[in-house]
């Protein structure tokens, strides 16, 4: 398969990624157990200073959420960049090349070890 076609692949999956973690992150408020809702109320009710701002662990779980969204669609724009770029120049363009598959590699992982492998106790 051409370089072009799996850096698009990649670009489009990521987008899907930040899209379904935006919207999923939203709107699963819904459909928590006893248990997640009396965690989620704590993180939101308890507050503290933090550098001179009231703030909750929701407030940074949030935040970075949102962070994460925006990071994922910055990535998807790089690939797709990366692909036009990939056609024009290939020399240019394959250092980038590994070091966003080594990146994605370990997010997998990451995800597989610390969200999809786990079973609720």
């Amino acid at each position: 398969m051409k370089p072009q076609v799996l850096l698009r692949t990649a670009s489009f999956l990521t987008l899907v990624h930040a899209l379904l973690h935006t919207f999923g992150g939203l709107l699963s408020g819904t459909s928590h157990n006893h248990d997640e809702v009396a965690l989620l109320n704590a993180m939101k009710s308890l507050r503290f200073d933090a550098m001179g701002s009231l703030r909750t662990y929701w407030d940074f779980y949030f935040g970075f959420c949102l962070f994460l969204t925006v990071s994922l669609l910055l990535l998807s724009a790089l690939l797709w960049q990366l692909a036009a770029l990939i056609q024009i120049e290939p020399a240019k363009a394959r250092p980038f090349i590994a070091p966003l598959f080594v990146e994605g590699t370990v997010a997998l992982l990451l995800g597989f070890a610390y969200a999809a492998s786990r079973k609720p106790a």
